[in-house]
């Protein structure tokens, strides 16, 4: 069975083409990184994975079945889950109801007979009781004890960003889009996040697609990469194969214009 596959997915707005024939596959249980420059068409083939744009041309598959053009809401029903480049969250609500959101795919009940609980109380409570002992384990997972109650728009970037890891993990899916996980942190949130992403690839066994603009980061935790750039895929490899390949290093990471040392020496890299 492929589990995920895009193939030659093309994605077009007007004269600009941003995606030109892309095809990969990911494997199950693996963390598979695409990398690029600005402009490269990253976050571009998420919004065609999960729904937000339809593609010009070719297929997306997830568990073989082509889920090309279906809506963002169909798609997490299948089973993919993804986080946003800037941060999605209700700030007036606090960490609980965020991540909460995120069960709605399992909420039976309705809004109308939910919030009446007229002939319903004893399903909808137990429904609520459910779905929240759910987020409380993601809360336990995330370290989000402390802000469980407090509204998320006073905390800080980091914190958010983990709610909002948190809030795509409640869909419980079995393939998580991870747009930038690592944008805006500092060092030490960095290194929470790369543990938080290992432990969710081990603990939880879910597949993980990130776009990631620290090459450090990248190579540190990626089973396999791919690189775009102009739409196109330039390398696609182990991070070893694609940290060195001349393509990768002019587009994206960049050139040192001093001869290397004798014996070779690490390639100096640059975000996008």
């Amino acid at each position: 069975m492929t589990f995920f596959a895009v193939e030659s997915l093309s994605m077009v707005f007007g004269g600009l083409t941003a995606l030109d024939g892309v095809t990969f596959e990911v494997r199950k249980g693996e963390v598979y990184a695409i990398i690029g420059p600005n402009g490269a068409g990253k976050t571009t083939m998420f919004n065609c994975i999960n729904g937000i744009y339809p593609p010009s041309g070719g297929k997306v598959i997830f568990k073989d079945e082509n889920i090309r053009g279906k809506k963002p809401d169909k798609v997490a029903k299948a089973g993919i889950a993804r986080t946003f480049q800037n941060i999605e969250l209700f700030s007036r609500m606090n960490t609980m109801e965020n991540i909460m959101l995120g069960r709605h795919l399992f909420m039976k009940t309705g809004l109308f007979r939910g919030g009446l609980m007229w002939g319903m109380r004893s399903f909808a409570g137990k429904e609520e009781i459910a779905n929240r002992r759910k987020v409380e384990e993601i809360i336990d997972l995330l370290e989000l004890q402390a802000v469980r109650q407090k509204m998320v728009g006073g905390l800080a970037y980091g914190i958010q960003k983990k709610i909002e890891l948190g809030r795509a993990l409640a869909a419980e899916p079995e393939l998580l889009l991870l747009d930038e996980p690592c944008a805006g942190m500092n060092a030490e949130e960095k290194q929470d996040m790369i543990f938080w992403i290992k432990d969710i690839q081990d603990e939880l066994g879910i597949t993980i697609l990130l776009i990631e603009h620290d090459m450090n980061m990248v190579m540190d935790i990626s089973d396999r990469i791919l690189a775009l750039n102009f739409g196109r895929p330039i390398a696609e490899g182990a991070p070893d194969h694609v940290r060195s390949h001349p393509d990768v290093l002019k587009a994206y990471l960049g050139e040192d214009d001093e001869p290397e040392e004798e014996g070779g020496a690490e390639p100096k890299y640059r975000s996008a």
